[in-house]
């Protein structure tokens, strides 16, 4: 029978034979932990605790930083309330008084902005 690729001459799995670590439980852990605690030396446990802290320290920095001032602050609406049963001479003539005002503003705002410009020499 010719070999098919990687599969070889059966359909059998390459790795079928592999042998699996046996399920440990609490005790061992604990005990494989204490081992390897007795092993290291307080410089290398320091050692372990500032290469610990400081990615912490920084992941939260980034927390801290990306919730700072991003958030939009309150907004207030104002809000006339009106009659429902105004006539259209009185919409009207509320308009006619808002848009004057308005311009009166934009008039203002562009006074301020040709007096700075006359301060600044432009």
């Amino acid at each position: 029978m010719k070999a098919r690729g990687w599969r070889g001459a059966g359909h059998a799995l390459i790795f079928e034979d592999m042998p699996l670590p046996r399920p440990s439980g609490p005790r061992a852990l604990w005990r494989d932990l204490r081992a390897f605690a007795a092993e290291r030396s307080k410089v290398q446990w320091s050692a372990m605790v500032f290469a610990i802290a400081m990615p912490v320290a920084i992941i939260i920095v980034f927390m801290i930083d990306g919730r700072t001032n991003i958030a939009p602050g309150p907004e207030l609406i104002m809000v006339e309330n009106w009659n429902a049963n105004r006539t259209d001479a009185e919409i009207i003539a509320d308009q006619k008084k808002d848009q004057i005002a308005k311009e009166a503003a934009q008039k203002e705002r562009q006074r301020q902005f040709q007096e700075l410009e006359c301060r600044l020499g432009m």
